[in-house]
């Protein structure tokens, strides 16, 4: 879809935050809504359409997860990206549960932004999951080594490096490079979009 036909709004109780991003999405040709809380656009969210939201993961008066999990009960969650510190990984995968169809680590590019928006966008006008092209993602997961499966599922199941590494009985290093190796079998671009590959093959809950 074309940055003028959907409107971004951008929810973050940090006034410089969203300051900046208002005017980076508005000098890239997108039409931009600003809200100070969750809570807020909460209120206007089942007024809206063709909308997508970006939201900090971490707010006073509600997380992401619990902002996307009220969207959803009344019907009217968008095409969400979730902005998230170093560190809150394992309640950014929360959120892809809850909804959200991408995160961004910070600090990131504007382009990285950019690109998550427009891949958002593109579910507005069409709504087809990763998992609708399954057979190719089970043949990628098939080549993995049992201990990748395990620590595939372990990720996607929201889980830190560190437990990971606990439950295994291996290094967090050594977790890191299977991650490294599942992103390459797996083709995954990012790390929410192995977590949404995971989440469409229902991989999480099975590396004990």
């Amino acid at each position: 879809m074309k940055p003028d036909s959907y409107v971004v709004h951008i929810v973050d109780d940090e006034e410089p935050v969203r300051k900046s991003l208002a005017f980076l999405l508005t000098m890239s040709g997108f039409t931009v809504r600003v809200h100070e809380s969750a809570t807020g656009f909460l209120a206007i969210a089942p007024t809206l359409a063709n909308a997508c939201l970006i939201t900090d993961l971490r707010m006073p008066d509600m997380s992401a997860v619990e902002l996307l999990e009220r969207l959803g009960a009344v019907g009217a969650l968008p095409p969400t990206i979730v902005i998230t510190g170093h560190g809150d990984v394992p309640m950014a995968v929360s959120a892809m549960k809850a909804g959200a169809v991408d995160f961004i680590e910070k600090p990131f590019e504007d382009q990285t932004l950019i690109d998550a928006i427009t891949r958002a966008a593109s579910r507005l006008e069409d709504m087809v999951e990763i998992s609708a092209d399954e057979g190719l993602l089970r043949a990628r997961l098939d080549s993995l080594s049992d201990r990748e499966r395990q620590v595939l599922s372990a990720v996607v199941s929201g889980l830190p490096n560190k437990t990971i590494a606990y439950d295994l009985d291996i290094s967090p290093r050594t977790v890191e490079v299977h991650r490294a190796n599942i992103m390459s079998k797996m083709q995954a671009k990012s790390l929410a979009e192995l977590v949404r590959m995971g989440i469409a093959l229902k991989v999480a809950n099975t590396h004990r």
